[in-house]
């Protein structure tokens, strides 16, 4: 009887599937049982040959091997790889395994990932595909019920193979050309051009800003204030027009002339696709993309708690309505309960505004799963972000917050002054957030809504004060990387480009995908193209040159929207993979020419006196994600040395975040901001000696104990949770 091989992207989605397959049988890399064998990657096994493996003639670095433009590209086994690739292919070419079960991650890399395996493998044996999205027993078992055709998603193959030559063909032909023209570690690539020429010419923007100043005219009266309605219709720029209207009405009588009020409904934001949760998780607890997506990678592989977290939609399927009481159902504990009952007992409408097919591609929004959830199981960072998704979730089948909108006018003199206000009748969803900041506030609005007392028509006020209000025109703020996110999911919003552009780059839903902004976002850090100050993101002079150099087609936006609309083409089989890969080829023949015809210079403006021990030659400073370092201006060195690393310590005198320099005994904290010094050892004597502290093991000890005695207790427990920090 012959054997189902299953392949699965990692270990512990793959041991998942095989205790549901009851495998029991441990072998070296695979679980075994009596009907099937599950195996696993390590992420990708196999990939794209490096240029080395087309010829000793690319081992140097040199303007003459360029463009590189193999035939027949080669896959090899990647590095650190061999042992289990070895293991999967030996599984595959086992007699007894008659047919494979794609189980990688369902969307376009996870489908690369498993068919490179095979290719490699020379596999032709038949294939089906498990498509789910998430790992929860009940999933796993109702995808094996639902097993696809393994061809229904060729398409998909030839766009993947299709995204990751044309990076390779692109990225590694400029980044040759860059580097050998100019002598200098650089690259460059269709995504990571766009996002940096965003931050650089936002720099520009701010540098070249010059804020114009603008009037505005208000009146106080008891309990609220109004604004003169020409100010609130548009700016004011000249200060007389404000003089004189403040003229006219000194000393006049104020009555109201209008009340207008209306019930009105505020619905609660969308459910999370990937960019909105690692938004959120920036803007409210300074997580980096990186660490939310990994972070939601645990929540979904290791606590199978939420969802498949790489997706781009902010819907549910109609498949998923039936199970969503079950899912209620696992939320209903700790600060979710009275929310989630009142859901259960009270029942919810579906509407378009989450359940919507058509806006559902390869996977839904993040929400949570049926799985039943111990807190007390999560670390911090995992409950702060599982917290934004059951909370969203909840807020979605909640009923919306009624609110009585009004609008009072009042006449002084000849001149109208109005006031907006609301008066809430039902918070509804807002219910979910009353303690928390987790949703967006109008702070930064001019026209901020206020309570307004009960007036009538005809009624006389009694003004307080005039007065004139200068304002200034704000520069546009720097990009943090939540707002970065936003701009690479809608470039259009961000930078200049006509309307068939923006309808493109809208459709393609911008530069990137929801799976790689945020190595994009670290490889930039990484390469010292950007860096941090505070919350913002700056441009290095390394990166603000290299926008000068990279050639133009490849700062813009369009480019890589228009990939990945070709891309989308080609896995649904309307376009050829074929003339995607001819266009690519001689797009990088291009570029290499215009970088080789470049009369640009590149200057290092950050090199330090110290030479590098390796070389000799001297050592450039750059500040890097987590702190200094020294690198070797030389490419071919690659020295690095670390300076100083930014920590979460907090000066004692400005409460600025310090660094840690130096090795050993001699390591000092130092405040970049103020001129705090002082010795770690002292510091940390002075400063963390606190009587009494609870250590770590000792809070989640307590904390286990709590949540098996009674989970209503979890408001107590969450109070000794704060010691973890």
């Amino acid at each position: 009887m012959g054997k189902t091989l299953v392949l699965a992207e990692k270990p512990s989605v793959g041991k998942d599937i095989a205790r549901v397959l009851r495998c029991t049988k441990s072998g070296n890399g695979y679980l075994e049982g009596d009907k099937y064998v599950v195996t696993w990657a390590l992420g990708h096994l196999v990939g794209l040959a490096d240029p080395e493996a087309y010829g000793d003639h690319y081992k140097t670095w040199s303007m003459e091997t360029l463009p590189m433009l193999p035939k027949e590209m080669k896959l090899v086994t990647l590095k650190g790889t061999g042992k289990q690739y070895g293991i999967v292919k030996e599984l595959l070419g086992r007699k007894e395994v008659i047919d494979i079960i794609i189980a990688t991650d369902a969307g376009r890399e996870g489908e690369l990932v498993a068919r490179w395996i095979l290719e490699k493998a020379h596999c032709k044996k038949p294939i089906k595909r498990l498509w789910i999205s998430s790992v929860t027993d009940k999933a796993i078992r109702e995808g094996f019920n639902k097993l696809e055709p393994g061809s229904r998603y060729d398409n998909l193959y030839k766009a993947a193979v299709c995204r990751a030559k044309g990076d390779w063909l692109v990225g590694l032909n400029v980044t040759r050309a860059l580097t050998c023209r100019y002598n200098a570690q650089l690259s460059a690539g269709r995504v990571q051009s766009a996002a940096l020429a965003m931050i650089v010419a936002r720099e520009e923007a701010i540098k070249n800003f010059v804020a114009k100043p603008y009037y505005t005219l208000t009146a106080k009266a008891p309990g609220f204030e109004l604004t003169h309605q020409a100010s609130q219709q548009k700016r004011v720029w000249e200060e007389k027009e404000i003089d004189t209207l403040l003229q006219k009405c000194k000393g006049q009588k104020a009555e109201v002339i209008k009340v207008m009020e209306s019930v009105k409904k505020q619905y609660a934001p969308g459910l999370y696709d990937l960019t909105e949760l690692q938004r959120d998780a920036n803007r409210l607890f300074g997580f980096s993309p990186k660490e939310t997506l990994s972070i939601m990678q645990r929540l979904y592989e290791s606590h199978k708690i939420l969802t498949y977290p790489r997706t781009d939609s902010r819907y549910l399927s109609e498949d998923i309505v039936p199970t969503l009481k079950e899912r209620l159902k696992s939320v209903a504990i700790g600060p979710y309960r009275g929310a989630a009952s009142t859901l259960l007992n009270k029942g919810f409408k579906v509407n378009k505004s989450f359940v919507d097919n058509s806006k559902v591609s390869d996977h839904h929004a993040i929400i949570p799963t049926e799985e039943t959830v111990l807190l007390a199981k999560l670390s911090q960072e995992e409950r702060k972000i599982y917290d934004l998704v059951v909370k969203r979730f909840l807020s979605v089948l909640l009923p919306p917050i009624l609110y009585n909108a009004l609008q009072v006018e009042v006449k002084i003199g000849e001149e109208i002054f109005t006031a907006h206000g609301r008066n809430i009748i039902d918070k509804g969803w807002k219910m979910v957030y009353e303690q928390d900041e987790t949703v967006e506030d109008d702070e930064d609005r001019e026209d901020k809504e206020q309570k307004l007392p009960l007036l009538s028509k005809g009624e006389q006020l009694h003004i307080l004060s005039l007065q004139k209000n200068k304002k200034l025109t704000k520069a546009p703020a720097r990009f943090t990387e939540a707002t970065l996110l936003s701009a690479m999911e809608k470039p259009h919003n961000y930078v200049q480009v006509d309307k068939q552009a923006a309808k493109t780059l809208g459709e393609t839903g911008g530069i990137g995908t929801v799976a790689t902004r945020a190595d994009i976002i670290e490889k930039l850090y990484a390469m010292f193209y950007i860096e941090k100050s505070g919350k913002e993101i700056v441009p290095t002079s390394k990166g603000k040159q290299l926008i000068e150099l990279v050639p133009e087609e490849l700062k813009s936006p369009l480019l890589t929207a228009k990939w990945e609309m070709d891309l989308e083409k080609i896995s649904k089989g309307k376009a050829s993979d074929q003339s995607f890969m001819k266009e690519i080829t001689a797009y990088s023949a291009s570029l290499v020419q215009q970088v080789k015809n470049s009369k640009e210079r590149y200057v290092h403006d950050n090199m330090t006196g110290k030479r590098c021990p390796e070389c000799g030659k001297f050592l450039l400073e750059v500040k890097g994600k987590h702190g200094m370092m020294y690198v070797c201006q030389d490419r071919s060195c690659g020295y690095k040395e670390t300076v100083s690393r930014f920590t979460n310590t907090r000066c004692p005198n400005c409460h600025k975040r310090l660094e840690l320099r130096g090795e050993g005994e001699g390591q000092i904290y130092v405040c970049p901001t103020c001129t705090f010094r002082e010795k770690a050892a002292s510091f940390n004597k002075k400063y963390r000696s606190t009587p009494g502290k609870v250590d770590k093991k000792t809070v989640q000890n307590y904390l286990k104990k709590q949540q098996k005695e009674e989970e209503g207790n979890f408001a107590f427990a969450e109070a000794f949770a704060k010691f973890k920090k």
